[in-house]
């Protein structure tokens, strides 16, 4: 085998390596999906054998895509059970929003300092999207926008430390927020709410733009109480049909 023969090898690992990748990002990607429309609602436990059949993947990505969402909050490993989808409660969740705001209000601040004319064009092209996106019945490429949207924005601060932050709690915030996007009933403030933020970036004012992302935020976190308290009232008139019949 000549030296040459070798490198071609080696390219070819290269290859392989990027495809097993590729294909437990597609597996994260589909089983996040399914939790965040809820057809794996909270505390359901997951089965890797159902899983991979529903799928259509084998368990080595499938678990790869496991411990990715596990690190999302999305989905919880125990010891000696199944993993199941993650149930935090209400006052977990809005922890969470109150510590999330507070950082996308940072953001706002340390954005507007080191703006420049190439971020706030990226983000004006981004709300452009979603302004054409908010009539659509697609909730979920809706959200990922929305969600680009807010990350583009802490990444414009150039902070490090914050953006990293920001990821680690907007992951656990993830089934919440989309909750709270997918309802058309709120779609119409959502909208008014990044326009403002928008305008406020626009208008290189710090103050009005943190103060329109922590509302933004406070918004979600209300209508996320709200969605909880109807599932609970609509789980209680569930019970009571059965105890009456």
């Amino acid at each position: 085998m000549n030296r040459k023969d070798k490198v071609e090898l080696s390219q070819l690992d290269d290859e392989m390596s990027v495809k097993r990748i590729s294909l437990a990002e597609i597996a994260t990607e589909r089983l996040r999906d399914l939790v965040l429309i809820g057809k794996l609602p909270p505390g359901q436990a997951l089965s890797e054998r159902e899983l991979s059949d529903k799928l259509q993947i084998s368990r080595t990505p499938l678990r790869e895509a496991i411990r990715e969402l596990a690190a999302e909050k999305l989905i919880e490993i125990l010891p000696n059970r199944r993993p199941r989808v993650a149930d935090p409660s209400t006052d977990s969740i809005n922890d969470l929003f109150d510590v999330q705001a507070a950082l996308e209000a940072l953001a706002g601040k340390l954005l507007i300092q080191r703006a420049t004319n190439e971020k706030v064009d990226r983000l004006a092209a981004i709300h452009k999207q979603l302004i054409k996106l908010s009539t659509g019945k697609d909730s979920m490429k809706f959200f990922r926008l929305d969600m680009e949207y807010h990350t583009t924005l802490v990444q414009f601060a150039d902070n490090t430390a914050l953006s990293e932050t920001h990821r680690q709690y907007n992951a656990a915030l993830f089934r919440a927020r989309y909750m709270s996007s997918e309802h058309m009933r709120w779609r119409d403030t959502t909208m008014a709410e990044h326009e403002e933020i928008m305008e406020a970036v626009l208008a290189r004012d710090a103050s009005r733009l943190s103060e329109a992302l922590t509302t933004h935020l406070m918004t979600g976190k209300a209508n996320h109480a709200r969605l909880r308290l109807e599932a609970e009232a609509a789980k209680g008139k569930g019970r009571k049909k059965k105890s009456d019949t």
